[in-house]
């Protein structure tokens, strides 16, 4: 079997929206595709190769790692061999384009109808499938509608109360607007006029009482087959942007989450997702995936939204189910955190208090059983890390 080469575009749900080659993200989303292109060397399998942002920076890197007794996985690369399997974060007509260019053959990448199928299957309406199906399952709350006027969203809106309105594609924690009928306005109308005429349609869905955010975890292996991964349990920030995963084994987060539904509520939904997603995906996408859900809060019962979002890609909640999976200590816990800073200097001088305070552990075993590391470089003009901290 060939080796793989993995890429990190974390442009990737941005240019599924736009759905062109020449799609050009934000130089922000730019810098954090090159800070954080080091992730994959952790999820990668032994000798498969990542495609750096600057292969002597990874070499320093891996060997502040090895001094430290760690061994990630991968093996970095700025170029390509011929005959590798790609794995990008996510598919779409840029990341093709970037791969050609670099002299990636055609053949090796999806073709403009296999990406179209990708989009399609990526959409938020995918969810209104989704809940249609597992709804039987008793314990889950979960509704979605897609409108195609602004007519309909304005009568959802007045119908529901407290909305969220969703564009069907965009970036992760974007594309979301709150809205009730006092705060409706002509700029809410506008936004929704607008998504509607270049994306067809808008999602709506009621504002739920969010107690936790949580996913379940899947691998599509191309050939029809579905397969479970495992948990994610994730926090995010009031605007919905992933801020950082706990790092716990599978049992524990199924602990957790049953403090508020039952246990058997979470197995029913697992496998009959799992069927779900087979049936929907066919042989039309291998690799990681995730199903975003929730725990909402009814008067005085806990429900399981089951179908928050499908993140038809590869994601932080499976990276950090994989990074602890291989490399903790059970019973080690902690954060797998994704941090922006502002400044030059900020990143290198945290990295360096965070070594101080939270020195690494390593079991007998070589496993992490406590302390802080750093999964990407950190340098004086670092803006974008990924970090995981351990407590034993």
């Amino acid at each position: 079997m060939a080796s793989k080469l993995y890429l990190f575009n974390p442009e990737h749900d941005m240019a599924l929206a736009n759905f062109t080659p020449y799609y050009q993200p934000p130089q922000e989303i730019v810098r954090m595709g090159e800070d954080l292109s080091y992730l994959p060397l952790w999820y990668a399998c032994p000798g498969e190769e990542v495609m750096v942002a600057d292969r002597e920076l990874a070499g320093r890197y891996l060997h502040e790692c090895s001094v430290s007794g760690l061994s990630p996985s991968g093996v970095c690369t700025t170029g390509h061999k011929t005959g590798l399997e790609l794995s990008p974060w996510g598919w779409d007509p840029a990341v093709v384009h970037r791969l050609q260019e670099r002299g990636v053959a055609v053949d090796n990448c999806p073709d403009v109808s296999a990406l179209e199928q990708i989009r399609y299957l990526s959409g938020r309406q995918r969810c209104v499938d989704v809940l249609s199906q597992i709804q039987s399952v008793a314990g889950c709350c979960g509704r979605a509608v897609v409108c195609s006027s602004l007519d309909e969203v304005h009568e959802f809106v007045d119908a529901v109360g407290e909305t969220v309105l969703k564009s069907p594609w965009s970036g992760s924690g974007r594309g979301l607007l709150r809205v009730s009928p006092q705060t409706w306005s002509t700029n809410v109308e506008g936004w929704v006029t607008r998504v509607i005429r270049t994306q067809g349609g808008i999602m709506g869905e009621p504002l739920y009482n969010k107690v936790c955010d949580f996913a379940m975890e899947y691998r599509a292996d191309g050939r029809g087959n579905v397969t479970w991964v495992g948990y994610s349990l994730f926090e995010t920030d009031s605007h919905g942007n992933y801020k950082l995963n706990r790092l716990l084994p599978d049992e524990q987060i199924v602990q957790t989450l049953a403090g508020y539904v039952a246990s058997e509520t979470l197995q029913a939904v697992r496998l009959l997702l799992q069927d779900v997603l087979q049936k929907m995906i066919g042989t039309d996408y291998a690799g990681y995936l995730g199903v975003d859900m929730m725990i909402c809060r009814e008067g005085e019962n806990f429900l399981v939204h089951p179908c928050v979002e499908i993140n038809l890609r590869m994601n932080m909640g499976v990276v950090a189910r994989l990074f602890y999976d291989r490399y903790a200590a059970f019973p080690a816990c902690g954060r797998y955190v994704v941090e922006h800073y502002m400044t030059d200097g900020e990143a290198l001088k945290k990295h360096q208090e965070l070594q101080m305070l939270f020195p690494v552990i390593l079991s007998d075993q070589g496993r992490i059983a406590g302390g802080y590391v750093s999964l990407t470089p950190v340098g004086e003009t670092t803006r974008y890390q990924v970090y995981v901290i351990l407590d034993t």
